[in-house]
């Protein structure tokens, strides 16, 4: 933890090391290959409705995970101190302002779906700013945190610790306005929610603070979801899949108030269930799906793990997470021996990004929780989350050159 910047000597520079963590790089590149892979097995159905080429998916997806790699290597090669900070505070800036003009473009530049503007149309190809805004988020927080917050005394009153913090939960505010009520996406704020409560934590903040923070975040998501009918109906959803399981262990008197009838069958998430349970321990062999013949919308998008684990089988499936993991614990790893405090909060962000939307993505579609769009992190179809995702980790992949190999502890003066 660094509780002061003035009592902390960088010698980052005399520790810099000509590799980067080239098996973070590796192990992205095969969860790269794998989309590819899976964005033709698994779009068939999608391409027989629409009418496109049998390969339409997959050389969008394979063009875009070639510049992705390509992304990662060249940001691994520069210098961290040349490349991190300028990039960070582009993606902030432009990709909030492209956001917040999203509502005032005209409909010729603007991709809807379900309601919501989340996608600028551009030749060839569509963008959502959102998954770029993410990261640029993460490293202002960081930034600003290290300038800011981290030399505060912990120990201060709740009332001047809320002004310290009022300019972040300001901005927070207004991307919950446009990101939540404009574009209808409530699972990126709930993201972005966590990794900035996680980030004031290892900022030194005191622990009344979060206390506060949950009792108005968890008001704040009551009110989000009143707010929207699509997202009551969601909630619905799910309630109707788990009420049985959930009253069966409650009370006999709770089930008067808490059961309700009539409610919609949950049609995505018992596919997709039934996706995961034909593939068995080996799978079906890739291509020879058989829910994602129509059964299971997105199959290739929000769920493309149920349609990876009907191919490849629970092995696949656990062979895949191992991966994820794996890439997680390793930049855990290179945030716990950076000795620049602004890096060690943006990897450890980074990290927080894809174990978040991970665990989101999966627990939707197993139904423990409502169904999100997000997309699993390199798995997904999706050029803007594959290139965004791919940027991120250059970034880390560049910080990791200036890690203390040998796990010196911070020098102080």
């Amino acid at each position: 933890m660094y509780s002061n910047k003035n009592k902390i000597k960088s010698i980052e520079k005399n520790h810099i090391n000509s590799n980067p963590d080239y098996p973070l790089f590796i192990l992205v590149s095969l969860l790269v290959v794998s989309s590819i892979i899976f964005s033709y097995s698994l779009s068939i159905y999608t391409v027989e409705y629409y009418g496109y080429n049998q390969f339409h998916f997959f050389m969008r997806q394979c063009f875009v995970g070639i510049i992705a790699i390509f992304i990662m290597w060249g940001c691994s090669q520069i210098d961290p101190d040349k490349l991190v900070g300028k990039v960070g505070m582009t993606l902030f800036g432009t990709f909030f302002l492209l956001m917040a003009i999203m509502p005032i473009l005209p409909s010729s530049m603007v991709t809807a779906a379900g309601g919501a503007n989340r996608w600028i149309r551009l030749p060839g190809f569509s963008l959502s700013p959102v998954e770029f805004f993410k990261i640029g988020f993460i490293y202002f927080l960081s930034w600003s945190f290290h300038r800011k917050v981290m030399d505060q005394p912990r120990k201060i009153g709740l009332k001047d610790e809320a002004l310290l913090l009022a300019p972040y939960f300001l901005t927070f505010f207004i991307v919950v306005f446009i990101v939540a009520f404009l574009q209808k996406d409530l699972g990126q704020v709930v993201l972005l929610g966590v990794i900035l409560v996680v980030l004031l934590i290892f900022a030194n903040r005191s622990f009344k603070i979060f206390l506060v923070l949950g009792g108005v975040a968890l008001v704040g998501l009551i009110g989000l979801i009143l707010a929207a009918p699509h997202r009551i109906k969601r909630i619905h959803s799910w309630w109707a899949m788990v009420q049985d399981g959930i009253l069966s262990i409650l009370p006999s008197w709770a089930e008067g108030y808490l059961r309700i009838d009539e409610l919609p069958e949950p049609y995505q998430v018992s596919h997709s269930l039934n996706a995961m349970h034909n593939g068995g321990f080996l799978g079906q062999g890739i291509s020879n799906g058989d829910l994602k013949v129509g059964f299971l919308s997105e199959v290739h998008t929000d769920f493309v793990l149920a349609g990876i684990t009907e191919e490849v089988g629970l092995l696949g499936l656990i062979v895949l997470i191992s991966i994820i993991f794996t890439i997680i614990w390793r930049i855990f790893k290179i945030s716990r021996r950076v000795e620049n405090p602004i890096y060690h909060l943006f990897t450890l962000g980074v990290a927080l990004m894809i174990i978040i939307a991970f665990l989101i993505n999966s627990y939707g579609i197993s139904g423990m929780i409502p169904i999100k769009g997000i997309a699993v992190p390199f798995l997904s179809y999706g050029g803007s989350s594959m290139l965004a995702m791919s940027l991120a980790i250059g970034l880390v992949l560049s910080i990791s050159r200036v890690v203390d190999k040998k796990n010196i502890k911070t020098k102080k003066v």
